[in-house]
């Protein structure tokens, strides 16, 4: 009884309330339900929103130990969604720059190698790497640790003479399947002995399409992840770098 009894003197206070006393008056009685109200329709509109406007990353590109200007840089991305005739709106690819890995000490760019080497590993766990575009020394990094695909048995699933054209750009390097690395950090005595293997982990990109268009002179070749769950959309893009016309 005693709730009910409140709850008509409220009315009848409302009622004998005009314009901002009324209004204050509920603000007074009832913030906290407004501001509780407020937080979960922001919480509700802003998972909206984000489910609805995210979106689908058809490949994750990263430059390692490669710059490259503003229309080099287009080409490698929106270049290859105009060539799909992607949806930018609910399409898009992702290009990782910035990115520098070397064993140099005095390499002036030495610094960065640390924040590079945990963001290319983390990518790479989480499958959000695909194609690396990169020089010679990043090409023997990724070579060496086992993250790159055969890229002869890849180019398998393209057409014959799609797969011919590209043949003579395959270039071949070793991984590292076991060493005895940790072991000389504790006898420097030891020799370093490993087991290897060569199969051709890249293609050398710089000398034909997008690059060679570019103007692009040193020598860049391009590695597919071997954890890629992007493998046809990776072959695509390769195909689009190689191409005269800028189509897949």
């Amino acid at each position: 009884m005693r709730f009910q009894k409140r709850d008509s003197s409220d009315k009848n206070c409302l009622k004998n309330l005009h314009g901002k006393q009324k209004i204050q008056y509920i603000w007074d009685y009832y913030k906290l339900q407004a501001v509780v109200c407020l937080i979960c329709l922001y919480i509700i509109s802003y998972t909206l929103y984000g489910h609805f406007s995210k979106k689908e990353t058809l490949l994750y590109t990263g430059m390692v130990n490669v710059s490259a200007g503003e229309q080099l840089t287009a080409e490698l991305s929106s270049g290859f969604l105009d060539s799909m005739n992607a949806d930018t709106s609910k399409e898009e690819l992702k290009l990782y720059t910035g990115l520098y890995l070397t064993d140099d000490p005095d390499d002036p760019n030495h610094e960065y190698t640390y924040a590079s080497r945990i963001k290319i590993i983390a990518s790479i766990d989480d499958e959000q790497l695909d194609i690396v575009l990169m020089n010679k020394s990043a090409f023997d990094a990724f070579s060496q640790n086992g993250y790159l695909a055969n890229m002869e048995g890849l180019l398998q699933n393209l057409d014959f003479k799609t797969r011919a054209g590209l043949k003579p750009f395959l270039v071949t390097n070793t991984v590292i399947l076991e060493d005895n690395a940790d072991d000389m950090m504790l006898d420097p005595s030891l020799s370093y002995q490993a087991v290897t293997e060569e199969y051709p982990m890249g293609l050398l990109i710089s000398q034909k399409g997008v690059f060679k268009k570019a103007g692009f002179a040193d020598d860049v070749y391009l590695g597919v992840i071997k954890n890629s769950p992007r493998m046809d959309m990776a072959l695509k893009y390769i195909k689009y770098l190689y191409s005269e016309n800028g189509q897949v």
